[in-house]
């Protein structure tokens, strides 16, 4: 079959693409900016790449005409300017206009559990996508999960960040609702299976583990797979605002998306009884086994994708193109060079940096400056990396972007997204076995240059050591 799949850079589509290729699908993949696409596999030639925004209907001539089935995978609960739900609509009608038009006979949407009268925001709008979608000419089949347990998953990491910091919780009352979780590999076998299946066709579908579970109960049962001893208080005084600040302050989300998901946290999420896994032939994984499998891709560093890269960025709402061309007018850098011996060593420490590698040198001050970030409302160091040895182009590296990622040119190229009166870029090249360090920043009015030479001091001994120990580590 060909296949349309859009939200190709978001944690699901990720994880789903694989899969469908390896089933002998050829799959078009829409992105919005094809300079955030890397994908290299033995099945790439049933693989093509449109670039589509569904903010903009102008861009849908890309989409082919002789697609079999599409997957809508786009969601926008993480965007930091605008109304998500608003945006969320005008994708779905854009989307919905332009494949009533192609030969699509189906449409698979990955929506949320919605079981209650009063709705969050959040899975009210995942609900009106879902009416929009089910008014069209074509098929709809609606899968709808809660929380997704998997590697990368925005749901993994905030329960994994809140267990190994915190040895004792003080927690709102959401924390006793109920949840059904469901692991990343049993979503993807849901999506793959119900693929033709013509009793779907306009039908939805809650999916979901085994298990029914308090968010309480995730954390106590995440902390007994990890070895760990925690407390758990629940107390009643927490405002919706205050647990958005402490799961910011505690976790890697950002402040936006912290806030939709307290409001979702506070509505339950089980899914009504079908028999959708019997006649797929699916065995759903326990929350235990979902956890342990997660670390097993952690400890390889196996993650083929995260939250945090598929996040939307007002930095970088133009696209990566937009930035890929360094400035040099009106600019401050800082230039540094280095003759190396082993061409190979070298690129791989680069391809190292950030994460728990850190920064070669006087990590401890990059990390006060990610402090001082994220109580200024950015990023911080919190996001980390999605590996330890590889990386892509759009993915967060720390309170960095990458731009590009490209091991044959021998290039890394980063752009800043902490909260900065300016712009800044960072870069790494190997040309010549000569190291080559650039550090880039435009400033912004008179505040700009002020914080340049604010920080100069400290970036003559940083960048200095930075690349004398990235040219010298073994």
């Amino acid at each position: 079959m060909k296949i349309l799949l859009t939200g190709v850079t978001g944690y699901i589509a990720q994880r789903l693409l694989p899969v469908l290729l390896q089933n002998g699908h050829h799959v078009v993949c829409c992105v919005r900016d094809v300079n955030r696409f890397q994908y290299t596999s033995e099945f790439s030639n049933q693989l093509s790449v449109v670039e589509v925004d569904f903010l903009e209907p102008s861009t849908l001539i890309n989409i082919p005409k002789d697609i079999d089935v599409a997957y809508y995978l786009i969601h926008s609960m993480a965007t930091q300017s605008g109304d998500f739900g608003e945006m969320e609509d005008v994708c779905a009608l854009n989307f919905k206009t332009c494949i009533e038009n192609t030969n699509v006979k189906q449409v698979i949407y990955l929506s949320g559990i919605v079981n209650e009268k009063e709705l969050s925001l959040h899975l009210s709008s995942r609900k009106n996508v879902e009416n929009i979608l089910g008014e069209a000419t074509f098929a709809l089949t609606t899968l709808r999960a809660g929380i997704i347990l998997g590697s990368g998953s925005a749901s993994f990491e905030i329960i994994r960040d809140l267990v190994e910091k915190l040895p004792i919780m003080i927690t709102p009352i959401w924390l006793n609702t109920k949840c059904q979780p469901i692991a990343i590999r049993n979503v993807v076998d849901f999506l793959i299976g119900v693929i033709g299946l013509e009793d779907a066709y306009g039908q939805n579908y809650d999916i979901g583990g085994p298990e029914v579970l308090s968010y309480k109960e995730m954390l106590l049962r995440f902390a007994k797979v990890r070895k760990l001893k925690r407390r758990i208080y629940v107390v009643p005084v927490m405002t919706p605002k205050i647990s958005s600040y402490w799961l910011y302050f505690v976790t890697a989300t950002s402040y936006y998306l912290a806030t939709n998901l307290v409001h979702s946290m506070k509505v339950e999420v089980v899914c009504k009884p079908n028999n959708l896994a019997e006649r797929l032939q699916i065995k759903c994984i326990d929350y235990d086994t979902a956890i342990k499998l997660a670390f097993d891709k952690i400890e390889q560093n196996q993650i083929l994708s995260s939250w945090k890269d598929a996040q939307t960025s007002d930095v970088l709402k133009n696209g990566i193109s937009s930035y890929v061309e360094v400035p040099r007018n009106g600019c401050f850098r800082d230039f540094r060079h280095v003759k190396i011996t082993n061409e190979t060593q070298v690129l791989n420490n680069i391809w190292k940096i950030g994460g728990n590698t850190g920064w070669y040198y006087a990590t401890w001050l990059w990390q006060i400056r990610g402090f001082l970030d994220q109580l200024l409302g950015g990023v911080g160091m919190r996001r980390g990396r999605r590996s330890d040895l590889d990386i892509k182009n759009g993915e967060a590296l720390d309170f960095w972007r990458v731009l590009i990622a490209n091991k044959q040119e021998k290039r890394l190229l980063l752009y800043a997204e902490m909260k900065l009166p300016g712009e800044a870029w960072l870069e790494f090249k190997i040309v010549n076995n000569t190291l080559l360090q650039t550090a880039t920043f435009r400033p912004l009015g008179l505040m700009g240059r002020l914080y340049w030479y604010s920080v100069l001091p400290f970036h003559a001994f940083i960048f200095k050591g930075m690349i004398r120990n990235i040219a010298n580590k073994l």
